[in-house]
């Protein structure tokens, strides 16, 4: 059996989130790997370019909704390349965001609460 990889988009004001996200799945030893492009520095079209390689090779893509995500340029970009490039896409709501703060670039797409069974049924799914 292969590793299937998932991309996680997140607002880097949220990191601390999405480590206990990625622990979560380390802890339950799975057959899946988690990737993302945290932006350290002002992004580039060489960032860019990167981070539609790494999408580009990943089986589906995970997005942290939170109500930090509607600001975060670096992440919401990496949701329409995701869209681009067919990826499909999975929002999980964190830190008590709601549909009010799932941004525009999610509309029709499955947004769902943070609990184990979703990310594994959707995992699966790929």
């Amino acid at each position: 059996m292969y590793k299937k990889r998932v991309f996680v988009a997140f607002a880097i004001e949220d990191k601390t989130t999405k480590l206990l996200f990625i622990g979560m799945a380390k802890n339950a030893k799975v057959p899946y790997e988690f990737v993302d492009m945290s932006v350290k520095e002002p992004w580039s079209e060489q960032w860019k370019t990167k981070c539609r390689t790494k999408i580009k090779g990943c089986h589906g893509m995970i997005v942290l909704v939170s109500k930090n995500l509607k600001n975060a340029d670096g992440a919401l970009w990496e949701v329409k390349c995701a869209k681009e490039e067919g990826i499909k896409v999975r929002g999980i709501y964190i830190d008590g965001a709601t549909i009010s703060n799932k941004p525009i670039e999610l509309y029709g797409t499955l947004t769902e609460s943070w609990a184990w069974d979703n990310v594994k049924s959707f995992i699966e799914s790929l």
